[in-house]
């Protein structure tokens, strides 16, 4: 039997390939609003990210995710993507053991 081929994203703070379910995604919606997609499966544009604190900052720093989602996003917005992707990574696991888990692939 063939062995299933694992889909691979590129995180937009690290710009490091890791598997999907590994990620959190961000989603521009076709209504244009950016929100934090826990399932994976909201309608739209996708970026995706480590659940890493850094990597979000230094998207967010370099302009990555807006460069993405091919618009502008309002720095409110973008705080409460932060506050939200925070909260859904530390209830997940913590940095440390995502560090170890994404360095023994």
């Amino acid at each position: 039997m063939k062995a299933r081929k694992i889909p691979l994203r590129m995180c937009v703070g690290c710009q490091e390939m890791f598997e999907k379910r590994n990620l959190i995604r961000l989603v521009r919606t076709p209504e244009g609003e950016v929100l934090f997609d826990p399932t994976g499966k909201k309608a739209g544009r996708g970026v995706y990210c480590c659940r890493k604190h850094e990597c979000l900052n230094i998207a967010i720093k370099a302009k990555r995710i807006q460069k993405a989602f091919k618009c502008e996003i309002p720095a409110n917005v973008l705080s409460r993507l932060t506050e939200e992707l925070n909260l859904y990574a530390d209830e997940i696991v913590s940095d440390q053991e995502i560090t170890e888990e994404l360095t023994n692939h």
